[in-house]
């Protein structure tokens, strides 16, 4: 089990224009702290873009409650591509962004009123946690989960990501990579049926071995506090097959693009990750700089080739205005930032 990451950093999300969603989901679902925004061309991305640089607008944004943010993502050199086919859940990659709650019924009452639940009422997952289902705008699927793990608590029901729910086509060799690559060593349920919860969801009426993961020791690092506890569910398809949710298309396209882990000792993580043969397709080798942070990123395949990006922050912005940035490389990694440190990042919060 590495002891390298240190959360779930964001999921990244393809959309047809970031602003917009950025908006959706500051209203919706509370994620409102800016930590970068930058228009520039992700040129180390080739094995994923055709092979050639493409021009892109993205803004990482979290939740002053907890949980990993989203990075939300935009093609600027072309139009973004939807699946060719109507995706189904057990398709192969990220289908599912779980998002923390602190007051299950409130947030459903907020988000139903709003119109964007898809379960019938509040439903029950196999070990026993309430849970529903919403959709946004641009068709991606948020799985809002009662936990228990908050940085601190604020009026909004929901944090931020708690983890995904991936569609794998061996579960087996799955829960391997994800216990032995990512941490994610304990298995809360393992349960074969057809499930009543995944009601409104599509594809959610098939069969499937279904399958909880959590870390079971803590995690270390600068954001460990703020990032919290993360879950990882695996469904496979009983019937077998499942479709690849990018197939034919460009990471950046629509959809739920990357898994990215917060990590520290890049260099030991890779010698981790090529030990159990999952090699580095992507490696920025020393430095990227997104203007307002900096650090280090590289990305792996799990098994079925769903992307999983790892960075390694060397600084992040505390307090824009005054440009007051904090260098992460001068500093013990394995420590977590101090409280009111990481309260300061609200200093940037984006208010409508």
């Amino acid at each position: 089990m590495s002891t390298h990451i240190s959360g779930i950093q964001q999921v990244g999300i393809g959309i047809p224009n970031v602003h917009e969603a950025w908006a959706w989901y500051r209203k919706h679902l509370g994620m409102d702290v800016p930590i970068f925004e930058e228009a520039a061309t992700a040129d180390l991305m080739l094995p994923y873009t055709g092979g050639k640089p493409h021009d892109r607008h993205a803004i990482l944004a979290l939740s002053m409650q907890g949980g990993g943010g989203f990075e939300i993502w935009q093609y600027t050199s072309r139009a973004p591509e939807p699946p060719t086919f109507l995706p189904d859940l057990g398709d192969l990659g990220i289908f599912i962004c779980r998002m923390k709650s602190n007051n299950i019924k409130k947030a459903f009452d907020k988000l139903n009123a709003e119109g964007m639940v898809m379960s019938d009422g509040i439903q029950k997952a196999p070990d026993g946690r309430e849970h529903f289902i919403i959709k946004d705008p641009f068709n991606n699927y948020f799985d809002i989960v009662e936990f228990d793990d908050f940085f601190r608590t604020t009026d909004q029901p929901s944090g931020g990501v708690s983890g995904v729910a991936i569609g794998v086509s061996e579960m087996d060799k799955s829960v391997k990579f994800y216990s032995d690559i990512l941490g994610y060593d304990q298995v809360v349920y393992d349960e074969t049926g057809i499930f009543n919860d995944l009601g409104g969801v599509h594809g959610g009426e098939k069969e499937f071995r279904r399958v909880l993961l959590r870390h079971s020791k803590p995690r270390q690092g600068a954001f460990s506090k703020m990032l919290g506890h993360t879950e990882i569910e695996l469904f496979q398809l009983v019937e077998g097959g499942g479709r690849k949710l990018f197939k034919d298309r460009f990471w950046g396209d629509l959809g739920y693009i990357h898994l990215c882990f917060d990590v520290t000792n890049m260099a030991a993580l890779k010698e981790e990750c090529e030990a159990g043969g999952h090699m580095f397709t992507v490696d920025s080798a020393n430095s990227f700089d997104m203007g307002e942070a900096a650090g280090h990123f590289t990305y792996t395949e799990d098994p079925d080739g769903t992307l999983i990006e790892f960075v390694e922050t060397h600084k992040i912005p505390i307090l824009k205005k005054i440009g007051w940035y904090l260098d992460l490389r001068k500093r013990d990694s394995k420590k977590s930032l101090p409280n009111w440190m990481l309260r300061s990042l609200s200093l940037n919060r984006k208010k409508d």
